[in-house]
This record gives C-alpha cells, structure tokens and sequence, in this order.
C-alpha cells in the first residue's frame, strides 16, 4: 500500500492492535497467531496492528517484530498490518526498515524510551523514521512522547509519508486543537486504553475512528458498539457500555498492565493458545479470568 492507500485505510472502520501469541517457553507461537488473526480479518477490520502495544511491542526483541509482521501478512488476506514501531530513534530507524522488509503496510510509531524530551528532539526523531522508510507512518501520542500541534504542523511538511495521529493522553483540548489545525492532512485515531470508554468525547473532537482492543476476542460486540458510535445512537452505546464496557473496565483496573493482560485472557478464553504474557506483566488471577468468562459469555454478540 502506499501511505495514501493506508491513510484510507486506516480512517474507514473499526481497527484493533491483535496479541501476540507465545508458547510455554515464552518464545513467539507463529501458528496459533496465524490462526488469531486470520479470524479477527474475517470481521473486516480495515487494518489490524501487528506488535503493538496490545501486542507487547515492549516485550519483543527488534528481531521479533518483522516475524510477528511476517505471520500477520500471511494470515490476514486483504487486511492491512501496520507494524509497532519505537524506542530510541537509532531502534526505531531499524525497526522500522525490518518491518517494511516483511511487508508492513504502515508502522505506528510507539513512545520513545524512558525519557522526556523537547519537542524539537520530538521532530527530529519523529522526521528521522519517517525518511528512512517508504511507507506511512501513524504518530502515537502518549505518555512521554507529547506532540503540540505546531510541531506535528512541521512534521507534516516534512515528511509526506506521516499520514495518522493516534492519541493516547485523553487531553481533549489539546488534540481539538490539532484536527482544527491541520483538518484532513492526517487520519486521526483515538488510542486510550478501551478506547470505547473515550469513543464519543473522541468523535466530538474529529475523530472518526479507534483501536479496539476487546475486538481481539469479542470482535461483533465491538463492531456493534462503533456502528451504534458512527449512527449516534446514544441509548444503545450507553446500554453496551454498561453491560459490557463499564464491567470490563472494572476487572482491567485491578492490576496495572491488565489493559493487555485482560485481553490477551479474552483470547485464551475463545479458545486460542495465546500464552502468557511476559514480564514484566501479569496474567490475571484464575477468579478474574473467572469474572471475565462470566462476562463475556452474557454478551449475545461476540
């Protein structure tokens, strides 16, 4: 694809960041991803992220992410796979040429490490990823790597192929201000933690769409919830959330890290050899897995 092909791509539907599957030793399970994620392509997601952050880009060795791309190109047929990105600019020059290598169709480009940094220092290393590769580079914004809108305003200038802004901060003003800046320049994607919680504040700031991580193991209800989103049928998404969102929120909040740990316990519960998480992350307690079968085995769409 190229990176108009994939700026498309990315605004005309529902997306989600797939787990990455591990075996009893940890290492990376190829089949049982395949497997994964050729069922979630049967529910026409338009993209599907391949190690992201849902995926525990921040667990993998460089050398992995380009197998984990590799395995969800194979698997997914006509879906696009954007590939994490990240660390320090040095990394994620290399990360992001491995994941072209395997047939990435974009990359999303995750927080760099550990530090705060100036927004020139941002710009630099934003401009850097994009010219070493050719195809479209996502923006994540979050945590320590915070791009005020007259910096991503240069960036765009900079760097044709920087075709999406994903938002992580829930800083509705701040984000406002960069879709009234820059309009349809870029293709914008909520990115909070279940991002169904944040869905209609998003929309009402110009985005149009989001990751969705339940989509890993209940794919239709969360289909259902961004076309009652898109309909604005308030009632119904109230009725989603409190049923399903608001409970699922309750058992993420239990432990830090359960924003992957629960999904990647969702998985396993659909039947999928997903593994483990790794380290520094824990799985859930066997009475929340418990609560969470309980809840998903309510839903009637799943």
């Amino acid at each position: 694809m190229t990176p108009t092909d994939i700026k498309a791509a990315l605004g005309s539907g529902l997306l989600s960041f797939p787990v990455t599957h591990f075996d009893a030793q940890g290492r990376f399970a190829p089949e049982s991803y395949k497997s994964h994620v050729s069922w979630l392509s049967s529910f026409k997601a338009p993209v599907l992220f391949a190690a992201g952050g849902t995926g525990e880009f921040f667990s993998l060795t460089p050398e992995e992410v380009p197998q984990v791309v590799l395995a969800a190109k194979e698997a997914a047929g006509d879906t696009a796979i954007v590939s994490g990105c990240g660390y320090g600019t040095e990394i994620a020059v290399t990360t992001a040429k491995a994941a072209q290598k395997a047939g990435a169709d974009g990359i999303l480009l995750l927080p760099h490490y550990l530090i705060d940094a100036p927004q020139q220092g941002l710009y630099e290393h934003v401009r850097r990823v994009c010219q070493s590769i050719d195809i479209g580079v996502m923006v994540y914004n979050r945590d320590n790597s915070v791009i005020q809108a007259d910096t991503l305003a240069r960036l765009c200038d900079a760097c044709p192929n920087l075709i999406g802004f994903k938002d992580g901060t829930g800083d509705i003003g701040a984000i406002r201000q960069i879709t009234a800046k820059l309009g349809d320049r870029l293709t914008y994607l909520g990115g909070m933690p279940t991002a169904e919680l944040f869905a209609e504040a998003y929309l009402g700031a110009g985005f149009t769409t989001y990751s969705s991580a339940v989509f890993n193991f209940v794919p239709a209800l969360a289909q259902e919830f961004y076309r009652a989103l898109r309909a604005g049928e308030r009632a119904r998404c109230e009725a989603l959330l409190n049923d399903f969102f608001y409970p699922f929120m309750a058992i993420r909040n239990r432990a830090k890290g359960y924003a992957v740990a629960a999904i990647k316990a969702g998985v396993r519960l659909k039947g999928f050899d997903a593994g483990a998480v790794r380290p520094p992350l824990t799985d859930l307690s066997a009475e929340e897995q418990d609560l969470l079968a309980l809840l998903i085995a309510r839903q009637t769409l799943q």
